[in-house]
């Protein structure tokens, strides 16, 4: 649902919602500063030389889309130039936010890409490993959760995530990553579902979080797709529906595990 920064799509991102919650200190200024008028990659690098006043510790700086060369791979345009094609609209805005709180992980995200590229060059199709790290990036989300939570939620049994384990999302904390997924929440929808990784430290902050991610990202991870699928509103307090049991009860959105057997990993 691309769709550019007018007054309208500002009035649609409700920035008090939970899942926002994280991103509002660099969002709701960035977006105010577009509707005044600037451009959208101007707006980002703004707060870029606030929050990185030497310009040479900036991991990116936003461009205009047309500055990408023709024929060349946008990960490889970010990797040589520490430039990032910037479209105007919410994919890439909420991509900028994900950028300006997790610089280390989208320069981790980036090295990756750009290992995989080295390996079997650019191809029409990513590959399985690229495939993986594009999913992390357009649409995971990190939980840090106790174990038996996390145990059923990659059971996908759902009556015991979201009925008997319920009191535990207490004990858990759960931060959007993916610029898409961001996109898509600002018109929040039952069928949303985040691709989740697991954190192994108790999320405090950001910064940590962002600096241990980095840290646990590889490519050996990303082959085996690690994630757990979650549909966002079905978290606790997240949304209002969700405070009966019937709203769980919806076979076409807490869909019952496929019949491959396959098991995600405790990463």
């Amino acid at each position: 649902m691309a769709a550019d920064l007018s007054p309208r799509t500002l009035a649609a991102i409700h920035w008090q919602m939970p899942w926002l919650a994280d991103w509002r200190h660099h969002g709701e200024p960035i977006a105010q500063r577009v509707l005044a008028g600037l451009p959208q990659p101007a707006a980002l690098n703004e707060m870029v030389r606030t929050q990185w006043p030497d310009s040479a510790l900036a991991p990116v700086h936003f461009v205009p889309q047309a500055d990408l060369p023709a024929g060349m791979a946008y990960e490889e345009f970010i990797f040589n130039s520490r430039h990032c094609p910037t479209r105007e609209g919410l994919h890439d805005f909420f991509n900028g936010l994900v950028w300006l709180s997790f610089p280390l992980t989208k320069s981790r995200l980036n090295q990756l890409h750009m290992e995989q590229i080295a390996r079997t060059g650019i191809a029409p199709q990513r590959g399985p490993a690229r495939d993986a790290l594009t999913v992390f990036d357009e649409n995971a989300a990190v939980l840090s959760a106790p174990d038996v939570l996390w145990t059923a939620l990659v059971a996908k049994d759902w009556l015991r995530v979201f009925g008997d384990l319920r009191p535990l999302w207490q004990q858990s904390t759960l931060v959007l990553f993916g610029h898409a997924l961001l996109e898509k929440l600002v018109y929040p929808r039952k069928p949303i579902t985040a691709h989740v990784w697991r954190s192994q430290i108790a999320i405090e902050s950001i910064a940590g979080l962002d600096a241990w991610l980095a840290g646990d990202l590889s490519a050996d991870k990303f082959a085996a797709k690690p994630f757990a699928h979650l549909p966002v509103l079905g978290v606790p307090g997240w949304w209002p529906g969700n405070e009966t049991a019937q709203f769980y009860q919806d076979p076409a959105v807490f869909r019952a595990p496929s019949l491959s057997g396959k098991q995600v990993k405790s990463t």
